[in-house]
């Protein structure tokens, strides 16, 4: 069965290309180009959506590999790869069973979609392999909450009816321990709120680089 088969969310891929371009115009770009700032040589994003990473990619990048399994979304982000002046290749794929060889990227990217991969161990390690020793890995995301309440609310809806609504989305990862646990070192994680409208649920994000460290 082709990866778009298996993730085929024809609603939600429509409404976030909507709700994820307002959400770029209050904030989200400039998280966005500060999560991307400096990144060189060949570079893997997984779930790269419609593109909206694209415009943000430094010139020193030689080459993105995008792999996103949502048609929609491909078909949007073949789009926006088509403005940009550095090499983007998208590709149709999943986040836990890349297409890609060992040790083949210099950098990897997750942007808002470690939330929402049906097995995030395994997408971590997907990254972890095509990743080269002393590779980065340059994230974005949203994370469980800190306050005790807040996480156990965010742990009631992504047992009934968020991943339902929201695309396989999940607001109570703690994705910087399961980078760790991936065997990562986080370099840099800076936690911040951030929330694009009144009905955008609260949540906490963190932005950074994790490594993959030399000799493993």
């Amino acid at each position: 069965m082709a990866s778009s088969e298996k993730v085929h969310h024809p609603i939600f891929a429509r409404l976030f290309e909507r709700v994820a371009g307002r959400a770029e115009g209050r904030g989200a770009a400039e998280h966005r180009r500060r999560a991307l700032t400096g990144l060189t040589g060949r570079v893997i994003e997984v779930g790269a959506g419609n593109g909206l990473n694209f415009a943000h990619y430094p010139s020193a990048v030689m080459e993105v590999v995008a792999v996103e399994p949502e048609s929609y979304l491909r078909d949007r982000a073949l789009e926006a790869a088509a403005a940009i002046p550095i090499r983007i290749a998208v590709v149709d794929g999943l986040a836990d069973d890349l297409p890609l060889g060992d040790a083949s990227f210099d950098a990897g990217v997750a942007s808002l979609v470690l939330c929402s991969v049906p097995d995030q161990a395994r997408a971590l390690a997907e990254l972890y392999r095509v990743i080269r020793p002393g590779g980065e890995l340059r994230f974005y995301e949203h994370v469980v909450a800190e306050r005790p309440v807040a996480a156990r609310l965010q742990r009631a809806a992504d047992a009934t009816f968020w991943p339902r609504v929201a695309g396989g989305c999940h607001m109570a990862r703690d994705t910087g321990a399961a980078m760790e646990e991936a065997g990562f070192a986080v370099e840099s994680s800076e936690r911040f709120q951030f929330r694009f409208s009144a009905l955008d649920p609260p949540k906490a994000h963190i932005l950074g680089i994790a490594r993959r460290p030399i000799g493993r």
